[in-house]
């Protein structure tokens, strides 16, 4: 009777630790997802590779260049010590385009990642004093990056090494001129290209209770940008036209396709030291359109998109049925009474995954952004595939319209992506037929209302916005960020005041040790058993 009762509360001890190590993965960021930030559920669990959105746009001061700005790791807190918010290294990050429309990248460009870690069992610390530059003596943890390229499916070539990632901003005492950090972290390479790794300011702008039976059932659940004060990890690369054209004819083929994926060798082991470029790599995250995996891939399907490549989407049934029979519309019509527009929709399949063009038969009447419109391109080889697509040909707007393309400028989205798109109330009013009719719809004109974002965007190179060093939660008081260099698309500044709670990174943090934790009571217990059988 004794050993039973031992048993019986080892038991409940057991149960106990798995109870915690369930309550405590339920501790995450209070939103489920926005862009792409934890949109999957695989990809939750994996933030240093997650994907959260990919900006395309011609570079606004440099005629003849692009830019791609490729974001990672959502959800960053700016208090989120000690041990802050790197990139992977296990990992490789890519930025991928299509210029002929077979759905296959055509150019490659890939970073991998360093770790130069001073801390060893000495401190904890990020930093022991004020960090003055890349190479100060006081920042303990630094990153180093290699980039490389491959054009025309041919091997990858290395094009730079050694190349300093601007550190997670620790905070104004530690990093007393953040700004000099991102200047020092800003490289120009050879062939004109410029590039930049490190922490920015999320550009991504709206708010997430659109989840809430879109926002609350009669739009009075609006206006509070659930991103204002978090950070991401980015990568941004400047290119010429002509390295990324079909040809490098930027003006005969000036439509090119982009999507960012992330890999991970098929097997990790914790603490192996290894080049993450070799060995059997499976992809994890893809990221192209913004909301795509969000609001129009199933949850069934989500991990499975993660995994896909492009060329292959049109061969799955069940993703074109949820463009061409979307769900936001039918839930837009169920709760707003707004009718939704007739299906199959044609013209969404344009939007996601041909680009505009009278080409392809479509209903939308326009020749804008479709790898049809290249000059050189075999119409017999193309694919339809869900990628960001942009002409670098359209003139640079001088005074940008947050609606983009809906809202007669040309040059925004869906017509690429540049950092002041509204996107969502963009997808909004093109899922309810705003492309079809070419009219806004009255009933969502205030979409979201949050129409910019809380900091200011850079006029020059790398154009996001310096990271925020205060908290989240911060109520009154204190600098969120300092604008970026520049002076273009400036944004009004807006408080964030519900506390989101742990932050991704933290979180993986506890539930890692809950779990390992509740691993060793685990093997604890079965030892101790064994023991008092043994002597019982």
């Amino acid at each position: 009777m004794r050993l039973t009762v031992r048993r019986n509360r080892v038991a409940a001890a057991l149960a106990a630790c798995v109870a915690l190590a369930g309550g405590l993965y339920a501790l995450g960021p209070g939103a489920a997802g926005a862009s792409s930030h934890r949109e999957a559920p695989l990809i939750a669990m994996d933030p240093a590779v997650d994907a959260t959105d990919l900006y395309a746009f011609v570079s606004p001061d440099r005629p003849g260049y692009v830019t791609f700005v490729a974001n990672w790791v959502p959800f960053q807190e700016p208090d989120g010590g000690p041990n802050f918010h790197p990139f992977a290294t296990d990992a490789t990050y890519l930025i991928n385009v299509d210029n002929d429309g077979d759905a296959k990248p055509d150019a490659r460009f890939r970073w991998t990642f360093k770790n130069t870690d001073k801390r060893g069992s000495n401190t904890f610390l990020y930093n022991n004093g004020p960090v003055t530059s890349l190479d100060d003596e006081n920042l303990l943890f630094r990153q180093t990056y290699t980039l490389e390229s491959s054009f025309g499916g041919e091997g990858f070539r290395t094009r730079a090494t050694n190349v300093p990632v601007a550190p997670s901003r620790v905070g104004n005492a530690s990093m007393p001129d953040y700004g000099t950090l991102r200047d020092q972290a800003t490289i120009k390479l050879p062939g004109g290209w410029r590039v930049f790794a490190g922490q920015a300011d999320d550009p991504f702008f709206l708010d997430l209770r659109v989840f809430d039976l879109l926002y609350g059932g009669d739009l009075s659940e609006t206006g509070q940008d659930t991103l204002a004060g978090y950070n991401v990890n980015s990568i941004v690369l400047e290119v010429p036209f002509k390295d990324v054209a079909l040809r490098g004819d930027g003006q005969r083929n000036p439509v090119i396709g982009v999507w960012t994926t992330t890999e991970r060798p098929r097997v990790r082991i914790t603490g192996r030291i290894g080049d993450p470029r070799t060995g059997d790599r499976v992809q994890v995250s893809r990221l192209g359109n913004p909301l795509v995996n969000e609001v129009v891939t199933p949850a069934g399907l989500k991990d499975a998109f993660n995994a896909s490549k492009p060329e292959g989407d049109a061969k799955i049934p069940q993703l074109v049925k949820r463009v061409t029979e979307p769900e936001v519309p039918k839930l837009i019509e169920a709760i707003y009474d707004i009718p939704a527009p007739a299906t199959p929709r044609d013209d969404l399949v344009e939007i996601f995954l041909t680009g505009i063009t009278t080409k392809a038969d479509g209903p939308i009447k326009a020749d804008l952004n479709s790898q049809l419109n290249n000059a050189d391109v075999d119409p017999a080889r193309f694919r339809p595939a869900e990628m960001l697509r942009l002409n670098l040909s359209v003139p640079v707007t001088a005074d940008p319209n947050r609606l983009g393309v809906l809202g007669g400028d040309l040059q925004g989205f869906p017509n690429g992506r540049r950092l002041t798109d509204d996107v969502v109330d963009i997808e909004l009013q093109a899922l309810v037929g705003a492309a079809q009719t070419g009219q806004l719809v009255d009933a969502l004109a205030t979409g979201d209302g949050v129409d910019a974002n809380e900091n200011t965007f850079g006029g020059t190179f790398p154009y996001v916005a310096l990271p925020n060093a205060a908290g989240v939660n911060t109520v009154g008081g204190g600098t969120r960020a300092d604008p970026a260099p520049g002076t273009a698309n400036a944004s009004p500044a807006s408080a964030a005041t519900e506390d989101p709670g742990m932050s991704t990174g933290d979180m993986m943090t506890v539930v890692g040790s809950s779990l390992a934790g509740g691993l060793g009571l685990l093997f604890f217990a079965g030892w101790w058993m064994r023991r008092r059988n043994r002597t019982t």
